[in-house]
Parts: structure tokens; sequence; C-alpha cells
């Protein structure tokens, strides 16, 4: 009996202790609690895959889709993996201000509407299912809506027709066509909003503002096609010159604001522009271009604080961390560049100038040269207001692609495209012409893995941990390096490793890390520990940092700095380049080197001690194992069982994993012979190491081809000479528009003109120009000038004349008096 009650006793305890840990875990829920991690479960990003989420996560942390679309709004959105009651209205949340209608459909999954943003980015949301209580919560990709694809927005038939509607010659039905499913309704209504931006500039009352004008088509079946006839719009409406169509459900009210939508693309809305248009377009578009040319004289003066455009095309395709493509001339797109006629290839500044958050654009013609507005209406062009917005957006001039438009396209359309006017527009809008520029310098890390630093040191090193790459203490930079065993087609671990992880932050950037995904060459990358997706968006604007993915092996991460990370994977291995501008030099440090133009000090240990170039292999490894990290200021993600136990658990830098410090040339080696063949010239050493460490020749050419990429980047970076653009001299003409070093300029002049100062003119390796400035003299004017010049001269030898003569009779009357005796009248005797 004693037995079966101390069993009892013992039974009670266990179920009095499982009790209290089950309503302990209960407790740990994810409302209002995402991104917490708990003693018993997670709620953050990493608890998927460490499989420690709380019971209710998905709830709570809501996953969505689509998870990105227009910064205009109007996007429906599904709930995944939460489940509501049939039928309920649901309250969504943006930006803890911005309320929006949501609901549950028939099958209880759970719906929100974006609302009209003026920013692009993560714009954090909040569900409530009473309007009270947002306790689930998530993150809307907010979308530059030029860089929207196409089947998430309207498409205007003709573009030319609608931005050029009333101009001689063009009139019509214009056409637009949608993706029908994109609104939830059978019928719709399409909408013409206005946009404008009003109050003192640069002051805090200055503001952005989109606005219903008017319904274009009511109650129309929701087809997915819409023509119309244009009619001049009663004014006020007539007055907006700027604007864009919206596609909503006919059953919710004329300007409804946040509704479920879809919009066009903004535009001249000249097919509605007020009667004195359509008899005088170009004299209406000169009054406008007049206007704007007042109202920009009496802003500030943004141009001289804008980045300068690269020199050459190869410059400005390589400046990945400050330039990227305008996506409205793109050489890899075909060129069709509407606003640059001679161009084949614009890129924009990535970052806003500092006070203004004004933008640069630098085209470039097919011989890779600048095309500049003083040669043609293709030229490069500053913004005002940048076309990519600039953070942290919202208000004039930094609202994405509207502001742009208000104060740098619409403007276009008056001098230049309304009007033959460009004088006016290219006064403001000036191409530069890349004096200033100084060319980032570039670092890489490729194969198993070799180190090629910013000041052109190579070494190899194969160890496994995590690594400083660069740290710049002065602009608060980092970026490290993750580094893991390679493994032998037949699964067995080499004595070589690769790259496999890179992480990074500027100041108080967002953590971005980019690692070796799962599929053979696929790139992951992380924000603050989340895994971001880019099967929707290729460009993702983050907190302090851009990212762009093209495709799955191709990473590109731009900081404020103009600091740029390239990231590639291929044949199993991770290829980085690191792109620092010129302010960088001397502030960095790590394994990439001391930026300095000084390669003997590039092997600078962590403690400050140098160690000399010809260092053998092993001291070189110890010299490397002394950049690791520390979990303190570890960047990376840790988010498996495998990289707990073998980077944070473990040492940062694995004493136990010793390399092959060389490999060995064997003439009895099969492989020897087809490696040496493949490895040759440049790179040739890396190449070798590779392929027979690896017994890959695939490998090999993988590490030849991206040593050979590096090098190309190199090369495009090289530093080129300009001496500034050259103007053709009144009543002449210039043969040449390329103004870089050893390029030759001519000049002539019209018919009855003559040419004076230099015919040919070449830029000097000094960065000036040979010769004289040019000058063109009319004849008549010459023989003017030459008859003045005559007389001038008569007049002043008929001066001299006299004045010679003058001195001689002085001299000839002198004479004569010397010659004279004269006699004294002797005096008295007394």
């Amino acid at each position: 009996m004693l037995c079966k009650y101390k069993n009892k006793i013992h039974l009670c305890m266990f179920m009095v202790l499982l009790l209290q840990l089950l309503s302990r875990t209960a407790a740990q829920s994810c409302a209002r609690s995402c991104g917490e991690k708990f003693n018993t479960c997670s709620c953050h990003a990493t608890c998927e895959s460490l499989r420690d989420c709380c019971a209710d996560y998905k709830q709570f942390c809501l996953d969505i889709e689509p998870h990105s679309g227009s910064l205009l709004g109007g996007t429906d959105f599904e709930i995944l993996n939460a489940t509501f009651e049939q039928n309920i209205n649901l309250t969504c949340r943006f930006n803890s201000e911005i309320l929006t209608e949501g609901y549950a459909d028939e099958s209880g999954v759970g719906h929100c509407i974006t609302p009209l943003l003026y920013e692009s980015g993560w714009i954090p949301f909040e569900v409530s299912t009473d309007g009270v209580n947002f306790d689930r919560s998530g993150q809307w990709l907010s979308v530059h809506h030029s860089k929207l694809g196409p089947v998430y927005k309207i498409i205007l038939g003709n573009d030319t027709q609608w931005q050029y509607y009333g101009t001689p010659g063009v009139s019509g039905d214009l056409k637009m066509i949608w993706i029908s499913s994109l609104i939830k309704a059978e019928r719709v209504n399409i909408e013409l909003w206005g946009y404008n931006e009003t109050g003192e500039a640069y002051s805090a009352n200055w503001e952005a503002k989109w606005k219903y004008l008017y319904t274009v088509g009511r109650d129309v079946p929701n087809s997915g096609v819409f023509s119309f006839t244009p009619q001049i719009a009663e004014k006020p409406y007539s007055l907006w010159d700027l604007g864009s169509i919206r596609v909503s459900p006919s059953t919710k009210p004329d300007g409804a604001q946040n509704v479920n939508a879809v919009w066009s693309e903004a535009h001249a809305i000249a097919w509605h522009l007020e009667e004195a248009f359509r008899k005088d377009s170009a004299g209406w578009a000169l009054e406008k271009c007049i206007n704007w040319d007042k109202e920009e004289k009496a802003m500030p003066n943004f141009l001289t604080e804008i980045t300068d455009c690269p020199c050459t095309l190869a410059q400005a395709r390589a400046d990945t961390g400050r330039f990227h493509t305008d996506y409205g001339c793109d050489i890899e797109a075909g060129s069709f560049c509407v606003y640059h006629p001679g161009a084949v290839h614009c890129v924009r500044a990535i970052q806003g100038s500092p006070e203004y958050g004004a933008g640069q654009q630098c085209c470039y013609d097919s011989t890779g040269a600048q095309v500049l507005t003083g040669d043609s209406i293709g030229g490069s062009t500053p913004d005002r207001g940048h076309d990519w917005g600039d953070p942290p957006y919202k208000k004039p001039p930094r609202v994405p692609a509207f502001s742009h438009w208000k104060y740098d396209v619409i403007s276009f359309y008056y001098c230049c495209l309304w009007s033959d006017n460009c004088k006016y527009y290219f006064t403001h809008r000036p191409s530069s012409d890349c004096r200033t520029y100084h060319p980032p310098r570039a670092a890489a890390v490729l194969g198993d893995p070799h180190f090629m630093t910013f000041d052109g040191v190579t070494f190899t090193f194969n160890g496994k941990g995590e690594y400083i790459l660069v740290h710049s203490s002065d602009y608060d930079l980092s970026v490290q390096g993750r580094t893991e065993p390679m493994k032998f087609e037949n699964g067995t671990v080499a004595m070589a490793t690769r790259l496999s992880s890179v992480a990074m932050r500027e100041k108080d950037s967002d953590v971005i890390e980019v690692r070796l995904g799962d599929q053979v060459d696929e790139l992951q990358v992380l924000m603050n520990q989340q895994v971001l997706s880019f099967s929707e968006q290729k460009w993702i604007d983050l907190t302090g940092v851009f990212v762009f993915s093209p495709k799955a092996s191709n990473v590109t991460v731009m900081f404020p700095s103009g600091t740029g990370v390239e990231v590639r994977a291929g044949e199993g291995v991770m290829t980085l380049t690191v792109l620092l501008p010129h302010d960088l030099q001397n502030h960095t440090l790590g394994l990439l080197g001391t930026m300095n133009d000084d390669p003997e000090d590039d092997l600078t240990s962590s403690n400050g001690v140098i160690i000399p170039l010809n260092s053998s292999a092993q001291d070189i490894f110890s010299y490397c194992a002394g950049w690791a990290v520390t979990n303190e200021t570890s960047l990376f993600t840790y988010d498996s069982t495998y990289l707990l136990n073998e980077y944070y658990y473990a040492p940062k830098h694995d004493p136990s994993f010793i390399p092959n410090f060389s490999v060995t040339e064997d003439p009895e080696d099969p492989l020897l012979e087809p490696v040496l063949n493949l490895c040759a010239g440049e790179g040739a050493s890396f190449c070798k190491y590779d392929a027979l460490s690896m017994r890959s020749l695939e490998q090999g050419n993988a590490t030849l081809l991206a040593y050979r990429s590096h090098t190309s980047t190199k090369t495009a970076l090289e530093p080129v000479q300009s001496c500034g653009w050259l103007s053709p001299p009144n009543h002449g003409q210039k043969e040449g528009t390329l103004y870089l070093e050893r390029a030759t300029v001519t000049f002539s002049c019209n018919s009855g003109y003559r040419l004076y100062g230099s015919q040919e003119r070449t830029c000097q390796a000094d960065g000036e120009w040979s010769g004289e400035d040019t000058h063109c003299v009319a004849d008549n004017t010459l023989a003017i000038v030459l008859g003045s010049i005559g007389a001038v001269l008569a007049l002043v030898v008929m001066v001299i004349a006299i004045v010679v003569y003058t001195k001689k009779q002085k001299k000839e009357a002198r004479k004569q008096q010397d010659g004279k005796v004269t006699y004294q009248q002797p005096g008295s005797h007394l």
C-alpha cells in the first residue's frame, strides 16, 4: 500500500510539473510578439528552420501573397496559413496609421487592400478582427511603379498617342488593357487621378498629393480592355497635366481612397488639356516652359552637390555601388531610349544628393562615350527629383517617380517635346562632364578561396571560419565572410574551403547576408536574419541599403557611402567583388587590405603588425586567422543546427582544419595535362590550384573565368582624364564629341566667316585642351577691323614722326647754343 501511495504521489508531481510546463508554453503567444524569442519557443523568423516556433506563429506572424505591389496601392493580398471566420470584416493598418478595408472570404482566407503610399520599401502592417486589437503583423513591399512588371499595372495602348494627344496630327481613340483578375469585381470605373506638389519649396509645408479628378468610364465590364475618345476637360481639371488612370470596382464611390484597384504609369495627360493646347500646342507649351524657367531660377541650385558621371560606358556599368541601369534606356533590353535619342544606355546615381535628394543620370552612345546636352537633346541630365526617390521619401522632392515627373519630366515635355525650346531646359539640367569623377577600387574573393586586395596583392587562404573582409570604423562599414570545407563529388571532405556566406552592414542599415542556397548556384539573401524573396521584384529598397538580384545566382548590394558588394554563384562556389569609393582611401582594414595605393602594408594584422608579402603560405594562413570575428561582432545568421554547432558555439577560426598549402604537379597525374592546357595566362596559378586540389577542370575553369572577370572590372575602372566639354564657335561648327585624353576636336566656320584661334584642339594628359580658344569672325567685320587697325597704326606712325621731329629740332637748337663764344666784361682795377 505504501508503495502504491508513493507511486501516486510521484504521478501527481509529474502531472503538476507537466501542466505547469504546458501552461507556460501555452502562455508564449506570438500575438504582438513577432520577432521575439522566448525560453520555450520563438516568434522570430529563424524559428521555422530551427523548428522552435510557438504554436500560433503562423496565425500572428503573417505571410502574404503577393508580398509586393505598387506604391499607388490597391493590391488585394491574401494572408497565408492563417484562418479567420468566414465572410467577416478585417481592418488592416499600415505604418501604424493608415487604415484600409480587409475581409475574410468564404474559405476563411484573410485579405487586405494596400493603401496609396508616397514611399517605397518594406512597410509594416497589422491586422485586427475587431477594429481595436491589432495583434497580427507582417510586412508589405511597396514598389516604385515603373519597376513593376507589366502584369501588375494598366498598359496604355500607344504611349506616343497618349502623351502627344492634341498636338498636330495626333488624335483618335485611346486604348488601355489590364489583367482583369487583379480587380475583384465584375464591373469597374475608369478614373483619372492627378498628381501635384504644393507649398513652399524645401519647407515643412511642401506636400505631395494625388487627387481624384473625374471618371472617364463608369460601370463598364471588367474585361481588361477599355477605349474612349478623349474630350477637353472642364476647368480646373484641364489645368492638371500629370496623372494616372485607375481602374476600381464600380461599387465603390468615385475617388474612394485605398480600394482594390490597378493603376497606369504616371504620364503627361495631354489628351484632356484645355482648348488652348489643341489650338496651339507649341505656343501653349512654350508659355509653360518659360514659367517653369522662372520657377527654377527661384529654387536652390542642386547641381553643385550631385555626383559626377562616369566618363565611359565601361566605367558606368562597372561602378555598381554608385550607379545602376536606368530602366528607360537599357542596352540589355534593346536600348529603347525614348527620352535620350542617340544613347544606347543610361545609368542613374543610386543615392540622392545629400541636402536636396537630387538625382544624376548619365547616358552613353554606341562608342561608349558620354552623351552631353551641349551636343544632343539625348544628353545626360541631372534631376531635381530622383526618379527612384530618396529616403525618407514621403515628401517633395523625394517621392519615388512622381517628384521626378513633376520637376524633371513634364518640364521636358513643355520645353523639348511639345515645343522646340530645349535651351530653357538644358540651362537648368546641363550634363556633367565627368571631370571630377573618381572610379571606385575593386577587391575580390574567388575560387577556394583566393584573395585579391584593393591594392592588387593576391594570396590564398583556406581557413574554416568567419572573418573580417573589410572594416572601416570611419564609415561604420563592415563586410564579413564565412568559409566552409569543400567536398569532392563522392561527398568526402577536401582540404580546401570556399566562401559560403557574406554578411554586411553600413552604419544603422539593415544587415544583409548573401549565402549559398540549397540548389546549385543559387544564392539566398537575408535581411536582418529573415529570408528575402526576389520572385516578384528584382530590386528591393531597404533601410540604409538597396539590394538587386536579377537572377538567383547574382546579387548586388549598394550602400549610401557608394560601397557596392557583388556576389555571384557558379560551379558550387561564391565569387565576391567589393567596390569602394575614393572617399574610403586610407580608411579600410581587413583581409582585403588597406586601400591606400601601397601594396606593402596590405597584409596588416588585426593588431597592426605588417607581415611581408613574400611570407610563406603558413604565415599568411596564421595572419588571416587573426581576422576572425567574434560572436559579439558577427553579422551572420545561425538558423540551423549545423551553423550553430560549426560556427556559433565553435571557434570563429577552426584551428583543427589544416588545409593543403600547395598542390603537386605530378607528371603521372592524368589530370595534369588538361589542367595545364586549360590554365594559361593571367590567373593560371589559381586555376591550377583549384583544378588539381578539387580534381575538377570545371572548378579550375570557373576560377579562371572569375579571375579574368575581376581583371576586366579593374581595367574598366581605370581612371580616365577628361578635359571637359568644348562649345562650337559662334557662326561655326565642331567635329568630335569625345572629350577624353588624346581626343581631338576640330572647328570650322560658316561661309563668310574666318577662323581665328586653334582649328584643332587635343585633350592633354593634364586635363587641359591644347591650343587657343576658337572664334569665327565675319569677313566684312574683318575688313572693318583691319581698316580700323590700319588707321590706328597710321595715326600712331604720325604721332611717332612728330615726336621724333620735335626731339630732333630741340637737339639741333641745343647744339647751336653750345657753339657760341661768350664774352665776359673785365672787372675794374682800383
